[in-house]
């Protein structure tokens, strides 16, 4: 493949900068819809992209086939020729050769598809008869292992094997017209064997849905709240870690106003990181899709906003660092600047501490969903509890929590010492591309007026 590639490299016109991903993608989806499969799928693909750069005007070719590659990156210079607009402008990175293999606990592709169905054909049959108020399912399982091949203009060739696992749970309980769902993801890069031993996520998912049944609606209004480590880490991801990707912050005036580095923009104790380098992780590889090595950039340091996520032309223009944050769903796409994995690191506060002292106020655990605009957001919780006089009291549902971004940063009072990090199936959306691998994690936060919306 290498010699493929640098072969095609070679045709090169008149061009500033030059590249080829190649990929190579072996998939499996299963999907059972209450008692109906609804999905079984293995397929293989090759596929790969170019792009040219000429001016500061970028051109973008896919393709299927190799036996043209040369034409077609003739025909990527030429497009780029015809669309150039200003300097072309691309931070220096040293140039690399490396492959990188991926040692897995179980390799997904030697389990037969048979096997992965009876498996995953067993959670939801678990799910289904765990009690007469669970009225349907949903459980989803997919793998990805991919190859992909890169090559540039300045000598780079880097090979890397990226494999992933995801498996989603969701019960949906009912007792008359009061209809409530719960939600488990896992995702890994590991292999297969934790599939075979995650009945508890299953049941957990169904224990949840059948509690929010007994769950009376909260109340509205200001409150203190503790947020666990999912919704921390949804949180810190969603309506701050998108914020910080360059690519938004550098064509967006007013947003580029309010995140001026240097500027304190949260409490004294937090920091919050990207990083892409942490070992076996599902937003990890060892280079991101321009060939820029990833590794652990901080965003928030002491409450001070200190950095931001670059691909390497944004970190030129902004006269910035690559932080290696260039990422593409696949071969269809572009790349364009993403998280990898982001999280709030630990604090020092035991969680007994954190809620101590509170008399009225709500534990919001896990996420169902929610929105952002800007700099401001709401969130929906999984699973709610009220805090009364410091402990865990009744549990609640439809706890909405909104805010300012900005300001509900400067609110946290408490960061605990139990930070988790989670591997969530569901992944990334941003500019048509999801789901994007990658993952998050926080300890507990504690933090003080946030508005939390009421069920009717």
């Amino acid at each position: 493949m290498r010699e493929i590639l640098e072969k095609a490299l070679r045709k090169k016109g008149k061009v500033d900068y030059l590249e080829i991903r190649a990929e190579k993608r072996e998939t499996t989806t299963i999907h059972f819809q209450g008692k109906n499969l609804e999905k079984l799928n293995c397929a293989q693909e090759w596929g790969g992209n170019i792009r040219a750069l000429v001016k500061g005007g970028w051109s973008f070719i896919t393709f299927n086939q190799f036996n043209d590659l040369e034409e077609k990156v003739e025909q990527a210079i030429k497009i780029a020729n015809l669309i150039t607009k200003e300097e072309s402008k691309l931070a220096a990175i040293p140039p690399v050769v490396e492959i990188v293999k991926k040692e897995l606990d179980e390799d997904f592709r030697q389990v037969s598809l048979k096997e992965k169905k009876e498996v995953i054909e067993n959670y939801n049959h678990r799910i289904l008869n765990y009690d007469q108020k669970i009225q349907s399912s949903s459980v989803v399982y997919a793998d990805i292992f991919s190859t992909v091949y890169f090559v540039n203009s300045e000598g780079s060739y880097i090979e890397q094997e990226k494999p992933f696992l995801r498996v989603s749970f969701t019960a949906i309980a009912r007792e008359g017209d009061n209809v409530q769902m719960a939600s488990e993801t896992l995702g890994t890069t590991k292999g297969f064997r934790i599939v075979r031993d995650i009945l508890p996520r299953a049941e957990k998912a169904t224990t949840r849905a059948l509690a929010l049944l007994k769950a009376q609606p909260v109340e509205g209004g200001e409150y203190t709240v503790i947020i666990d480590q999912t919704l921390g880490g949804v949180f810190i991801h969603e309506a701050f870690g998108h914020l910080s990707e360059a690519d938004f912050l550098y064509e967006d005036d007013r947003m580029k106003s309010l995140m001026i580095l240097g500027k304190r923009i949260g409490s004294p104790q937090l920091n919050v990181v990207d990083d892409g380098s942490l070992p076996d992780l599902i937003g990890s590889s060892k280079y991101d899709d321009e060939g820029v090595k990833t590794k652990k950039n901080y965003l928030i340091k002491d409450g001070i906003l200190v950095g931001r996520l670059h691909s390497r032309e944004t970190a030129e223009k902004m006269g910035e660092e690559p932080t290696g944050n260039a990422r593409a769903l696949d071969y269809n796409f572009k790349p364009m600047v993403r998280m990898t994995n982001t999280y709030i690191e630990n604090g020092e506060v035991p969680f007994k501490d954190l809620l101590s002292g509170i008399k009225k106020g709500i534990y919001a655990k896990d996420c169902f969903g929610g929105n952002t605009t800007f700099e401001m957001f709401t969130f929906s919780s999984g699973e709610g509890f009220m805090i009364r006089d410091g402990k865990i009291a009744e549990p609640v549902r439809d706890v909405v929590l909104s805010g300012n971004l900005f300001s509900t940063l400067l609110n946290i009072e408490g960061i605990g010492d139990d930070l988790k990090i989670i591997e969530a199936a569901g992944g990334c959306g941003k500019g048509g591309q999801s789901p994007l691998p990658v993952s998050f994690g926080s300890p507990h936060l504690r933090i003080k007026k946030i508005i939390v919306g009421g069920g009717q």
